[in-house]
């Protein structure tokens, strides 16, 4: 598999031209064509752009100087915080840009044209494909003190869409808590799931007396689903729970959650009679663990 994979990657660094010198011809690595169009018509703040590019500080900076010294783009800070520096593109830099999307798409078109229809329905479909994958790779879940921003975050969303969805208030004080104290070690577990740097995912553990744990407050937001979020999440879950000793994980969900009840039968929870008294909820499920 990593053979393939290692194949796979000189040929499409080959035939898209990454090793030139000069990306499409314009005089610049792909490194600095990638940043410049990342960079955008509506600019981009750098810390964001690094994230997005997975660069670490020094190399973000190198190739922002390499365009700004070209005349193409232009760093400020912010006035309100001179931390945060923002990058935006000159007027050269955006006529760059429009050249530099006009140029990639007579490259893709090379790529296709040679084709018959079929095989470039093949290769597109294979494309999304690969591009999904290699997103899904990229997926960083970690232990976070349910009480950082990125925690908060992913619960103000959590809440924010069981109320939409169900159409009813959402109370997090009432009914199965999961308040900080309850999912911080050695108590529970708060996990969040990274992808580009952005917080895009979480779930809890909350541990009981007689080996049991309960996983709370799962949320996968709308822009990465499709990419095994959940199910990495709920692995992960069950993982923590077990070396914590747990041999039972339950979970309570309300009836307009359809993604995740199909998520947890095709994982092996079976429903069981409430185990609390979750006015939200709807189904109550359990695993055991092995």
């Amino acid at each position: 598999m990593v053979t393939q994979v290692r194949r796979f990657n000189r040929a499409v660094t080959q035939r898209v031209g990454a090793l030139d010198d000069s990306y499409l011809a314009r005089g610049r690595s792909l490194g600095e064509s990638r940043v410049l169009w990342e960079i955008g018509e509506e600019g981009c703040e750098v810390r964001a752009l690094r994230a997005r590019l997975g660069l670490d500080s020094g190399r973000a900076s190198r190739l922002l100087r390499s365009l700004e010294a070209a005349g193409l783009v232009d760093v400020a800070t912010g006035t309100a915080d001179r931390r945060v520096r923002t990058a935006r593109l000159t007027p050269a830099g955006l006529a760059e840009r429009a050249e530099l999307g006009r140029r990639s798409e007579v490259l893709a078109r090379s790529i296709l044209e040679p084709l018959s229809v079929g095989e470039r329905d093949r290769l597109v479909a294979a494309m999304r494909e690969v591009e999904r994958l290699l997103t899904a790779a990229l997926v960083e879940i970690r232990p976070v003190d349910p009480a950082e921003a990125d925690a908060r975050h992913c619960l103000r969303a959590y809440f924010a869409e069981l109320e939409r969805r169900s159409g009813t208030s959402f109370d997090p004080s009432t009914g199965s808590t999961a308040e900080p104290h309850e999912i911080r070690p050695p108590h529970g577990l708060f996990l969040v799931a990274y992808l580009r740097g952005a917080a895009v995912g979480c779930g809890a553990l909350k541990h009981f007396p007689g080996r049991v744990s309960d996983i709370k407050r799962m949320w996968v937001a709308e822009s990465a689903r499709g990419l095994g979020i959940g199910r990495r999440l709920l692995v992960e879950l069950e993982a923590r729970a077990a070396e914590h000793g747990s041999g039972v994980v339950r979970l309570e969900t309300n009836r307009t959650l359809v993604e995740a009840i199909s998520l947890y039968e095709s994982a092996e929870y079976v429903e069981v009679p409430a185990f609390n008294e979750e006015p939200f909820a709807d189904y109550w499920f359990e695993k055991r663990l092995p």
